[in-house]
């Protein structure tokens, strides 16, 4: 059975598509008064500069659709394939953005310079993500169009790919497209994943999406930050530019109150992605890195996880953080009556040294955190 099959009424699922489940611990609670009212089960991992794992939590081998945490890969190879767009629209092309006036203008640019326009898109319609600027868009008299989806700065991107290096456009989405081939082959060297585990599908944006292990999405975000972070590198390499735009103009990634977004403004250097079902990830600019997914796909604990693990990182110690505002992205309030009552909060928080000390061994056999008992 594929990874898209739907398996017939009284058989089990494939060991493919169940494996995610498998080893998967608590990654945040949410509490409510004096009681733990929900858990978050995943697996996540932290990666120090060397890419040695400092944290594992759960099986960080887990195979999963990284989703949109794919696209600063997937710009890499754009780069790669001869797409030439000034930083500000290269991290639009690397974005899940919110549908702001900024955003949209810019996708109208990105397809303008290759002498293209939205009719070239082939995302799918979609209102604005924020939902501020969805009712902005609604109250002009639109609906769900394929400019104002999130994904509409990458599919522009790919598109002007395809116009630098003379492929065909009308079929940009296909899987055997030289353009997917060659984000095949960015997803595969980045992340260090093999290419016999590799599973493909398509993402909600109707793009062709290739699965990652949870370590290899942590390992290709080191490896992209700490590109970005090199001053002596070239200034053509493809893994350094991407890096660089996203951190310098973090507002096109996302936008505004989003945690990719924040964390980046508060800690220079950082590059952070969001993905949908509860996938995370972000690099530090010394090749640290962080990667998770929750394992129901909600968003909610996703905040709170991230600030967490960046602080295990050493995010709050690179030179410029704000650590205030990296604290400040993790703090999900549960509300009674309009008031707070409590909150979203990590399972794990970081001990003397910035080591944790609840981590356990998952199923793929990393180490255990060496800073002994756990706090909870």
């Amino acid at each position: 059975m594929t990874p898209e099959a739907t398996p017939q009424p009284g058989t089990l699922a494939s060991e493919a598509e169940t494996d995610v489940a498998r080893g998967a611990v608590p990654l945040a609670e949410v509490v409510r008064g004096d009681l733990v009212e929900s858990v978050h089960l995943g697996h996540l991992v932290v990666l120090d500069a060397a890419g040695e794992v400092r944290l594992a939590l759960g099986d960080p081998a887990t195979t999963i659709w990284p989703r949109s945490t794919v696209k600063p890969l997937q710009a890499v190879a754009m780069l790669r394939a001869g797409l030439d767009l000034p930083d500000r629209l290269l991290a639009l092309g690397a974005a899940s953005h919110s549908g702001a006036p900024e955003h949209l203008a810019g996708v109208r640019e990105i397809l303008a310079r290759a002498g293209l326009d939205v009719s070239d898109l082939r995302n799918t319609p979609d209102l604005p993500y924020d939902a501020d600027e969805a009712v902005a868009w609604q109250l002009a008299g639109h609906g769900p169009e394929r400019l104002s989806q999130n994904c509409s700065g990458k599919h522009a991107a790919m598109l002007a790919t395809c116009v630098a290096a003379g492929w065909d456009t009308a079929s940009y989405l296909d899987r055997d497209h030289p353009l997917q081939r060659a984000v095949r082959d960015a997803v595969l060297e980045l992340t260090g994943d093999g290419p016999a585990g590799l599973h493909v599908t398509v993402d909600g944006c109707g793009a062709p999406l290739f699965s990652t292990s949870v370590l290899g999405l942590a390992r290709s975000f080191g490896a992209l930050a700490a590109a970005g972070a090199d001053a002596e590198g070239d200034p053509a390499d493809a893994a350094g530019r991407v890096a660089r735009a996203m951190a310098a103009h973090p507002e096109m990634v996302a936008g505004r109150g989003r945690e990719d977004t924040l964390v980046m403004t508060a800690v220079p250097g950082v590059i952070a992605k969001i993905g949908a079902d509860g996938v995370c990830a972000a690099g530090l600019p010394d090749g640290s890195a962080v990667a998770f997914k929750v394992l129901d796909g909600a968003p909610r604990p996703r905040p709170a996880v991230l600030a967490a693990a960046l602080a295990l990182a050493g995010a709050a110690h690179v030179p410029g953080a704000d650590a205030a505002a990296l604290a400040a992205v993790g703090q999900t309030p549960v509300l009674g009556g309009g008031l707070q009552v409590g909150s979203v909060r990590a399972a794990f928080r970081a001990g003397p040294g910035g080591t944790d000390g609840q981590a356990g061994t998952g199923a793929s056999g990393l180490p255990r955190d060496p800073s002994g008992e756990g706090d909870r």
